[in-house]
């Protein structure tokens, strides 16, 4: 009788299903070629080092979480022990699979100790490795140290390596680990080879993300593989756990609105829509479109974080075009955010930067965020419409210098019915006094710290600063000249006794286009990288003005120097074909012009008689005779 072996289906099914092993560990690099990533300065050096067999006896990884520091460490002991049929030397080829690969990449290889210096932070732990190193390896090729997080050792500990550290047995490599590279002694660090784990880049991670997705058959929008990136900022760990995590939110399928709504982000069109409310200062619009994503679930700080994140951006293309490149961004980032740059002045991208660095913790430790982060919007839209401490001061001084020269009227001041200029209250509030015809003077700070100005006819002035009602007596402000040429730059550069910005102008300045705060030039390669924000700084300086200035790809004009230049060949030119002129060069072989002047008229030729052509001897003796007039 044959024997039929039959197996039940309960059997069948009480079999255990796989473990299920994170995103993060099943795709974790085992090879140089997955390392590529985002670290090919390493790798090329690593290569270039193997195949020299230029082998260091100890090598510092740093870099910041989820970079692949350990993994890179494990991959390195590998390389170092690899061992096939046909390959018996260290390499950094490892597509075959060699002797010690697997168990050194699952970290269970006796040859290969990996310690958490963490945990293992004395002397003692020290002592026990100084005391192995001195036995040969079991199987391998070198008996590999791996220590993470390193910085965590005690100073005895760190002086109890050092001389092992430097002078180890062959058969022993060394390979540190940590975040804090800083806290390792400068005397660790000489003794090792430094390899900067940089931070991936969003375009890299996307790409990451897109090739893992593939391989798990599982779609993705785009917008949301851009969301993970960002907020994995430069770690693929931290990255690949939110990808999990989007997985398993969206069911099997990683879309931007579930990525969003798991994140406690903002819509980042609705963030530039909220900026572009900021910018134009209106207050309802940007406290109705932080109402709506504050209901849709985004954090009121994650909001401010994205929005500076925002104007960061803005900021970068007004100077860099080729930012709008990042694979991370949305077409409507790239697409405002250029338009928003161009619109945009400087001055208030910088303020909103540096109000959203101070709102952005305040709002995170305050009781109520979503209070915190409106009054952060309300301080944003209100300082929209306010000067820059440039235009205020130059207004103040407008007024002062228009009012100084009109005569004072002898009825009441407007806006006070009894013919008293309006004064500060006892409790300080902040107060003008304006009269037609007296010049707007800054006074005493109140009592609350508020500024009061007070109009005070000049001939007041200096009584009312011997009672301590005024400070500050206002200068008159000089009429500025209309700047028409370069020539009128040049004179108000010496007026103002700039003699390098003045020599500047004159040599590299090729007018294209001037109008009252514009100037349009074209500079040579050769001129100071400086000179444009030098210039436009100093116009506005000295004129009061808010100047543009801006290189041109129009030829222009000739610099004052070539014009200069020019004229005085000419000169010399005509006074070549001057008949006497010729006479006396033909009479004094050897002889030369030196320099041509011309005079005026004839009255300065009675008073201060000048010389219009000179000529001089090979000597350079001046000869007799030689005025000649033009």
């Amino acid at each position: 009788m044959n024997d039929i072996t039959t197996t039940s289906p309960d059997a069948a099914s009480t079999e255990k299903p796989a473990a299920y092993r994170v995103l993060a560990r099943k795709y974790r690099p085992k090879d140089f070629s997955d390392l590529m990533v985002g670290q090919e300065p390493m790798v090329r050096t690593l290569t270039n080092a193997f195949e020299t067999g230029r082998i260091a006896q100890a090598y510092m990884l740093t870099g910041v979480r989820g970079v692949g520091k350990t993994t890179t460490a494990r991959i390195l002991a590998r390389a170092l022990n690899y061992k096939t049929d046909e390959i018996d030397k260290p390499t950094i080829d490892l597509r075959t699979p060699g002797e010690h690969c697997q168990a050194i990449m699952e970290g269970r290889h006796v040859d290969v100790i990996e310690m958490d210096a963490a945990s293992h932070t004395g002397i003692d732990d020290i002592r026990e490795i100084i005391e192995q190193v001195r036995y040969r390896p079991v199987s391998a090729r070198y008996k590999v140290y791996i220590i993470d997080e390193v910085h965590m050792l005690s100073t005895q500990a760190f002086n109890g390596l050092l001389k092992t550290l430097e002078e180890p047995p062959e058969h022993v490599k060394f390979i540190f680990a940590t975040t804090e590279i800083r806290k390792v002694p400068i005397t660790v660090l000489s003794r090792c080879q430094r390899f900067d784990l940089r931070r991936i880049a969003a375009t890299d991670l996307v790409g990451l993300f897109s090739t893992i997705l593939g391989k798990e058959g599982i779609t993705a929008q785009a917008e949301a593989l851009a969301m993970i990136a960002r907020a994995a900022e430069g770690s693929a760990r931290d990255g690949l756990s939110l990808l999990d995590q989007a997985i398993a939110h969206g069911g099997g399928i990683v879309e931007a609105e579930a990525v969003r709504s798991m994140l406690g982000l903002a819509d980042r069109a609705r963030i530039v829509d909220l900026f572009g409310h900021v910018v134009r200062g209106d207050v309802k619009a940007a406290l109705e479109e932080f109402a709506w994503q504050y209901e849709a679930g985004a954090s009121p700080a994650v909001v401010l974080t994205d929005l500076a994140d925002f104007t960061h951006l803005v900021t970068k293309l007004k100077f860099s075009a080729e930012a709008a490149n990042d694979q991370s961004l949305s077409e409507v980032e790239r697409v405002r955010g250029a338009e928003f740059s161009a619109a945009v002045a400087v001055s208030t991208l910088s303020r909103i930067w540096q109000m959203l660095l101070k709102g952005i913790p305040e709002t995170e430790n305050a009781a109520r965020p979503a209070g915190a982060a409106e009054m952060v919007l309300i301080r944003l839209t209100h300082a929209a419409h306010l000067p820059s401490p440039e235009d205020a001061a130059r207004r103040l001084l407008e007024m002062s210098g228009s009012d100084a020269g009109r005569p004072a009227p002898r009825g009441p001041a407007p806006g006070n019915g009894n013919g008293a200029a309006s004064s500060a209250s006892p409790q300080g509030q902040s107060s003008i006094q304006a009269r037609a015809g007296e010049p707007v003077t800054p006074s005493r700070m109140t009592a609350n710290g508020a500024a009061m100005l007070r109009a005070v006819p000049e001939a007041e002035l200096p009584a009312a600063q011997e009672r301590g009602n005024i400070d500050i007596k206002p200068a008159p402000a000089e009429p500025v000249v209309p700047l028409r040429s370069v020539a009128d730059i040049v004179d108000l550069c010496q007026k103002n006794r700039d003699i390098l910005l003045k020599t500047l102008v004159r040599n590299f300045v090729r007018l294209v286009r001037l109008e009252p705060g514009r100037l349009e030039m074209n500079v040579p390669d050769d001129a100071p990288k400086t000179l444009v924000t030098d210039l436009q700084r100093r116009l506005e300086e000295w004129t009061g003005l808010r100047w543009m200035v801006t290189v041109s790809r129009e030829p222009g004009q000739p610099t004052m120097v070539e014009t200069e230049a020019a004229a005085k060949e000419q000169r010399f030119n005509d006074a070549r074909q001057d008949p006497d002129v010729a006479a006396i060069l033909a009479r004094f072989p050897g002889s030369k012009m030196v320099d041509v002047r011309i005079k005026v008229s004839e009255i300065e030729l009675d008073e201060t008689p000048e010389v219009a052509a000179v000529a001089e001897s090979e000597e350079g003796d001046i000869l007799p005779g030689d005025d000649i007039e033009h």
